[in-house]
């Protein structure tokens, strides 16, 4: 196996469980590994501290693993942690009112470049990294053993494989190709999945937890839901009460997909508008006409991909809840959330205090939303925390 030593003073990370090693704390090299393949990697005293996976093309040059030099990373060893992760979520399931969440969440799952996600009878699996893509024979072979899917479909993420030097990549793994619409229930709410097609891995179930939290204060409420997608947080809503729901998205995808959800749920079509368009424009007309809501939910996609964008990021995070702000009166609520990583919690309070200021508006933070215990957050890899939201009471 391929030996890399690290510099001076730039093994503390490893030595402290982080599973990433960066080109740059690189000493040397002693043989030629191919991209994805194994290696030993010690500091420069030549002390073992991991085996992990190797990219001369990433940032990231080594993906660490194992810190057990008695546990080598074999077939075994890949398919222990696949099933390991897989039962940690079992719970999800038992009361039958959700079949769908995610089942391995990367480096989380000391997985790293893996994401599965069970949709009903059929698994959505995404592959970032080379490491992983040398092993999907493997993985594709456990997954239908513990699960028996339908079928197994690999999702694309151009973006993620292109920094690791892979080509875009997507289709059926394993059995059936999933059809336009897989039906899932969450928290017994019925939707339509749009597995091949539909945004990152077709579903957002990093909200599973937050849905239905937020779901306490919706009963005879107006409530606007933007970047409503498929309609999360709307069908939630009007299952528990609310009086009218207005739904706003850009793509028309998402639109037609909760029209659809709407119907599965035999919910009142006449309860809900969905309105295709861009949503800050969409809150600008909704102030020039004076309309009020009495609940706003914000889910924007990802503003601050790194922390290098992180300022232009603020900027368009405060906007976007001013304008929310600015359609709620005296005891209305604002449920805003960001995706973003480079977002931490402290500085998205300070930017929802400017977006009040900005608004003329006085809130209170009376609740913090968090991704659910299928994402969790490995406490020696922080990075893995990324979903964040406040609600907010106008005072």
């Amino acid at each position: 196996m391929v030996e890399i030593i690290l510099n001076k003073g730039k093994d503390k990370a490893a030595w402290q469980l982080h599973p990433w090693v960066f080109s740059g704390a690189i000493g040397r090299i002693e043989g030629k590994p191919q991209n994805g393949e194994m290696v030993k990697v010690f500091n420069d005293r030549k002390e073992f501290i991991a085996y992990g996976y190797y990219n001369g093309e990433s940032r990231v040059a080594i993906r660490l693993l194992e810190w057990d030099p008695a546990n080598q990373v074999d077939e075994g060893w890949w398919r222990r942690r696949i099933q390991k992760a897989i039962e940690l979520r079992n719970n999800i399931f038992e009361n039958g009112q959700t079949t769908t969440a995610r089942l391995i969440f990367s480096e989380a799952d000391f997985l790293p470049g893996l994401i599965v996600d069970r949709f009903g009878d059929f698994i959505s699996v995404q592959i970032l990294t080379t490491g992983i893509e040398n092993i999907k024979p493997i993985i594709v072979d456990e997954l239908n053993k513990l699960l028996k899917p339908k079928g197994i479909y690999q999702r694309q993420d151009a973006s993620a494989r292109a920094h690791e030097g892979l080509a875009v990549s997507a289709g059926v793994l394993l059995g059936e190709h999933p059809p336009a619409f897989v039906e899932v229930l969450e928290n017994g709410v019925h939707y339509h999945v749009n597995i091949a097609e539909g945004q990152k891995s077709g579903f957002y179930c990093d909200q599973r937890e937050n849905r239905l939290y937020l779901t306490k204060y919706v009963r005879g409420k107006r409530v606007l839901d933007c970047f409503c997608y498929s309609g999360g947080f709307s069908l939630n809503a009007l299952m528990k009460g609310a009086a009218h729901v207005e739904s706003v998205d850009s793509s028309a995808l998402a639109i037609e997909t909760l029209k659809s959800n709407i119907v599965l749920n035999q919910l009142a079509e006449t309860s809900y508008t969905a309105v295709q368009s861009d949503v800050n424009k969409q809150l600008k007309k909704y102030w020039e006409d004076g309309r009020k809501f009495d609940i706003v939910v914000l889910d924007p996609p990802k503003y601050a991909p790194s922390r290098s964008s992180l300022d232009k990021a603020a900027r368009a995070y405060k906007e976007l809840n001013r304008l929310g702000l600015s359609l709620l009166e005296s005891g209305g609520l604002l449920a805003s959330f960001s995706c973003s990583g480079a977002m931490d919690i402290a500085t998205f309070k300070q930017v929802l205090a400017w977006a009040a200021l900005d608004a003329g508006k006085e809130i209170q933070f009376i609740y913090q939303f968090n991704q659910p215990d299928d994402h969790p957050i490995r406490a020696s890899f922080p990075e893995g925390e990324y979903l964040k939201g406040l609600l907010c009471r106008v005072v």
